[in-house]
């Protein structure tokens, strides 16, 4: 399918018949005939009424914003989870559209079968394949909704372990196509799909990298946000979207060759504010400098981004001195605290010398005694055996 152009309109009021005003529509037929168009695309949300009257008055398909999204996000969901979280929003986007495959069937609720009078009689036979369809959508609606509340569980659950296995995790978040999956791959010498195309990343993938300290830490890659994302999508996603809300640190990377970039990084720290991460940590990640054409541009941008550093996820640049600041990030959110710990709970001696930095151990009847310097994450794991904070 290829573009053959755009246009816009400035509109003191929403036409809701149509969106657009009568005038547009006359130039849209115009460019329709001229160019020999198929489809409209809009980039707003029509409603199930406006999409009607568009199509009826063009003569051609009519997609809007969500319609679209929803259709690339179908051909890049690979995994269960992915294809029910899309599924479920198709559906839900679907559903009040169902009467436009039903437009030359009769739909008179009181009509006889076969006329126009009123009177108790049969429905008429589009109405009731559209109850049928509507019925066996809903039903297929509360099913998907099940499944991912499955998922949801499934997901808290292995939040849990990680928290007790006390490995912090970063949730790589940022608009579309802005090198998260690259990063990633350099960060942890993976193989996680990366392309120039939106959202070639759907399903979450997490994989572990060690810090310079030798401490280990989970970097997960999200789907990327974008401009105006339908609401039954995060919806949809709200499953893995709780990674992030429960990460212990945000790393938004912004690609900072692009000429919206701060318009889209503002996208997504509106996204991050509505998901109910604006708590958690961040640390901007100023990616693609290798394309910037002056060197003395990284400076200033890195200034109009608070807590940011320069990197390039192709070339490598930067990426010592970002794990360094992620580690001191976390570092940042770590306590020294006195514990006794019983000698029945030696799992859990060693989760902290695996996870924290253990700066005393005395060996007493009761069990061991540790000073140790942790991250906040661990502190609910070992309130039970705190004796003192000895420095916050």
């Amino acid at each position: 399918m290829a573009v053959e152009g755009g246009t816009y309109q400035r509109l003191d009021s929403i036409n809701p018949g149509t969106l657009i005003g009568t005038g547009k529509i006359d130039e849209l037929i115009a460019y329709r005939d001229e160019l020999g168009i198929d489809v409209f695309l809009f980039d707003d949300e029509l409603s199930p009424r406006q999409q009607r009257e568009l199509e009826k008055r063009l003569q051609v398909k009519v997609l809007d914003r969500t319609a679209l999204i929803l259709d690339i996000f179908a051909r890049h969901a690979h995994t269960r989870e992915g294809q029910l979280q899309v599924e479920l929003a198709q559906y839900e986007y679907r559903l009040p559209r169902l009467t436009r495959m039903w437009t030359h069937l009769a739909r008179q609720a009181g009509g006889r079968a076969g006329g126009t009078t009123g009177g108790v009689g049969v429905r008429g036979p589009g109405e009731t394949q559209l109850e049928v369809d509507r019925r066996e959508i809903n039903h297929r609606i509360a099913h998907l909704k099940g499944e991912l509340e499955k998922v949801r569980a499934h997901r808290a659950r292995h939040r849990l372990q990680r928290k007790r296995s006390g490995i912090p995790v970063v949730a790589i978040v940022g608009y579309t196509n802005a090198g998260k999956s690259t990063l990633l791959n350099k960060l942890a010498q993976a193989d996680v799909l990366a392309a120039n195309q939106l959202f070639a990343t759907l399903d979450p993938t997490t994989r572990q990298v060690t810090l310079p300290s030798k401490n280990n830490v989970l970097f997960s890659d999200t789907v990327g946000f974008i401009q105006k994302l339908p609401t039954n999508l995060v919806a949809a996603f709200r499953a893995t979207l709780e990674e992030i809300v429960e990460s212990d640190l945000i790393l938004h990377v912004v690609d900072i060759t692009h000429p919206n970039a701060e318009e889209q990084s503002a996208v997504v720290d509106q996204t991050l504010a509505d998901l109910g991460a604006g708590k958690v940590p961040q640390l901007v990640a100023l990616n693609k400098v290798d394309r910037l054409a002056d060197p003395e541009q990284v400076t200033e941008q890195l200034a109009e981004y608070p807590n940011s550093i320069a990197i390039s996820a192709v070339t490598g640049y930067g990426l010592d001195d970002l794990l360094n600041r992620i580690e001191g990030v976390l570092e940042s959110h770590r306590k020294t605290v006195t514990l006794l710990i019983p000698y029945s709970r030696g799992d859990l001696v060693s989760v902290l010398y695996d996870q924290a930095i253990i700066e005393t151990e005395a060996h007493e009847p009761e069990g061991t005694r540790l000073t140790v310097h942790i991250p906040k994450h661990l502190l609910a794991l070992v309130e039970p055996f705190l004796l003192e904070t000895v420095h916050l």
